[in-house]
């Protein structure tokens, strides 16, 4: 397939750096987006004939792709929205995410039925809309960096269109192991690992990771690495300089004031910042507090936990009830202890990321227990922005272990009691051992930052 443009590095991801929205009057409202790929590719200058292809997914952007609108370097992709709720909801968040992290109650699930085939016909129309789109655009020779479990084939779909390219896949979750992997069908299995190693590299975010993607090769396709696809692991660091002064700005203030007035004076704070996601694990954290409140009672009155659990994926029913069910234990445990002058859980289920850094900023205790988690920058965001340093209570399951553990206080994420112990272990912590802690967490927090992440994976692609 000929190149109609001349692109020399694409990214593709479901999610691109724009989403538009319809004004009463009909007109279009772009609104940006952050994170590590917009600040990796805006690091590579405005001159590298840069593409990112992603997906429209809503009415705004449909209606974007429809009017011709776009902005420069953005090529958005009017996939049917049918076959993209398959491939989206049916496949990559409820069964590839499910099997990353390792989510499945095996007795009922999953089931793999003909409807799964159904939307696995659409998954596969989808990752082939974006591969025949970087195709068009590539430039000879050009660079493609293609992101997540949402595009898994579309690695090797490209290679067929356009072998000349160089193509790179970035897995941003975890890998299953290969026992828990082989719970999809065989030939899904195959499928997917094949369509990753349609790549010249695949890079994960730990080692671990990478060690599990390269177990389940082996286990379901045989011996070695067959396509001669390169391994690569990229830790993705926090952005220090726009955490520090993105957390210093004025609005951070007022929600700082607002959060101490809501604490109470003198008192110490367990943070969470999540989205409701089920790997997250906030039921567990929720009740090793509700634990702690027992086994301590001294803290009652002297501690409260900030927890912030952002709406995520409510349009999938587990993920409704799992969010019904951390405000109804949120409101349990405020009814059990609370008194007229304490609060001993805020919970807040509305997106703000100035009351989250303002959160971070006050934070005595930071607790991070995902049941399972490719990286969780969050364990990385305190540290950088904490002011008077904060001690870190991390699951051995999130990927920052690797390069966090020795300063945080490690737990099981599935040990409630164990997790209590961690908290009362983090809230007598000594200020200065917390304050020396603090320091090393957020210098190895920051070893690789976002705009180095990418292009440390752009040069590997040449190697």
């Amino acid at each position: 397939m000929a190149s109609t443009h001349a692109a020399r590095v694409l990214v593709a991801s479901n999610r691109g750096p724009v989403s538009y929205g319809v004004r009463e009057d009909g007109s279009l409202h772009a609104k940006r987006g952050g994170g590590g790929l917009v600040s990796g590719l805006s690091a590579i200058g405005p001159d590298a004939d840069a593409l990112w292809v992603c997906a429209a997914l809503g009415d705004g952007d449909r209606e974007a792709v429809r009017r011709g609108v776009a902005e420069p370097g953005v090529r958005m992709l009017d996939i049917p929205a049918d076959v993209h709720a398959d491939a989206y909801n049916g496949i990559a968040n409820s069964v590839l995410w499910f099997v990353h992290h390792m989510l499945y109650q095996t007795p009922l699930e999953p089931v793999f039925d003909v409807e799964f085939r159904r939307q696995w016909a659409s998954y596969q129309a989808y990752n082939r809309a974006f591969a025949e789109a970087l195709a068009e655009e590539a430039a000879e020779g050009a660079a493609v960096m293609i992101q997540d479990y949402h595009l898994a084939l579309a690695p090797r779909m490209l290679r067929q269109l356009r072998p000349d390219l160089r193509i790179g896949h970035f897995s941003h979750t975890p890998w299953a192991p290969p026992d828990y992997f082989r719970l999809l069908p065989d030939d899904i299995a195959a499928e997917l690992l094949g369509g990753i190693l349609g790549a010249d590299r695949a890079a994960f975010l730990t080692r671990r990771w990478a060690d599990a993607f390269t177990d389940c090769c082996h286990a379901v396709l045989g011996p070695g690495i067959p396509s001669g696809t390169r391994i690569g692991v990229h830790g993705l660091g926090a952005d220090a300089d726009f955490l520090r002064k993105r957390s210093h700005e004025p609005d951070v203030a007022e929600r700082m004031a607002a959060l101490r007035a809501e604490i109470g004076e003198g008192r110490k704070t367990i943070v969470r910042v999540d989205r409701t996601e089920l790997s997250k694990n906030i039921v567990r954290g929720l009740l090793a507090y509700r634990q702690l409140l027992d086994d301590h009672p001294e803290w009652r009155e002297r501690v409260v936990h900030v927890a912030f659990a952002y709406p995520s994926r409510q349009d999938l029913a587990v993920y409704r009830d799992y969010t019904a069910e951390v405000a109804r234990l949120a409101d349990e445990i405020n009814s059990r202890y609370g008194t007229p002058g304490w609060t001993p859980v805020l919970l807040n289920l509305k997106d703000d990321f100035a009351r989250s850094l303002a959160a971070y900023r006050l934070a005595d205790v930071a607790l991070v227990n995902p049941i399972r988690d490719g990286m969780n920058l969050v364990a990385k965001e305190v540290p950088v922005v904490s002011d008077e340093g904060c001690a870190l209570v991390l699951s051995r399951e999130a990927g920052a272990y690797e390069e966090l553990g020795e300063d945080a206080i490690t737990v099981n994420p599935y040990d409630v009691v164990g997790t209590a112990d961690a908290l009362q272990q983090a809230l007598t912590m000594p200020f200065g051992e917390r304050a020396e802690r603090t320091k090393r967490l957020a210098a190895a927090a920051t070893a690789l930052p976002p705009a180095q992440w990418f292009l440390d994976q752009l040069g590997a692609l040449d190697g």
